[in-house]
């Protein structure tokens, strides 16, 4: 049954995303078109996967300037997780294979979201320190999986230094998204998801650092993602 649930909720995906082509032909290249579409899909699929996600620290998530979100990247369903989490303006980040996937990848081109080319991973770096420009003048927020791939529950991966350097370059703060691990976890006949916890952490300002605060920037981030997970997923709900 947590085959047939999964199968439904990325079905209702597909539907969301090319009934919500209107809204985005309409006012095409607007960043808050993801926050609404992105918060109906997590909603939605939430209860189609029968997941609870207790959110804590829901508060941390600035609302009134730009920020830099780094979130942990177990697999797809992450937007089913944490969807609904994106403050105004926001936009991800996002591979170029994304484009391909029927309706979702026209959604995240018209949503002015940044596309990497994964064949191009040597630009990575420059392309995102040149986000900072949308931070700084378009006022927006951007998403970052900064693991750079799915861990599919093998713990949390190293980070990619992209998303450092670019809220350096910004001075935006960082703020962290941390997911309990649920891969592969599924709860009696129904196949339910149970509970998911996440926690946001204190955004952490980079105001005044340079490029050769990276690394330390980088380490520190991943230090206290990797003891908010570890305790989530020990906790199983709990706080």
């Amino acid at each position: 049954m947590g085959v047939v649930r999964k199968i439904l909720a990325w079905l209702s995906v597909a539907v969301i995303c090319l009934l919500s082509l209107v809204l985005y032909l309409a006012r095409p290249f607007n960043p808050d078109n993801n926050r609404l579409l992105a918060g109906f899909i997590a909603r939605f699929c939430r209860r189609v996967l029968g997941m609870e996600r207790p959110l804590y620290g829901a508060e941390n998530m600035p609302q009134d300037r730009p920020t830099v979100i780094v979130a942990n990247h177990q697999e797809n369903d992450d937007l089913m997780v944490v969807g609904d989490l994106l403050p105004p303006r926001t936009v991800a980040v996002g591979k170029s294979d994304l484009l391909w996937i029927p309706f979702f990848g026209q959604v995240f081109w018209l949503g002015d979201n940044i596309i990497l080319n994964r064949r191009q991973s040597h630009k990575a770096v420059a392309i995102m320190k040149a986000t900072s420009d949308a931070i700084n003048k378009d006022r927006k927020s951007i998403w970052v999986f900064a693991e750079g791939t799915r861990s599919r529950g093998q713990g949390l991966g190293r980070f990619k230094k992209g998303a450092f350097h670019m809220a350096i370059a910004a001075g935006a703060p960082i703020t962290m998204v941390c997911v309990a691990n649920y891969h592969g976890k599924t709860e009696g006949v129904l196949g339910r998801r149970g509970s998911v916890p996440v926690r946001i952490l204190p955004p952490i300002e980079t105001a005044g650092l340079t490029n050769a605060d990276v690394t330390e920037l980088m380490e520190r981030c991943h230090k206290q993602m990797a003891e908010a997970v570890s305790e989530l997923s020990g906790t199983s709900g709990t706080a």
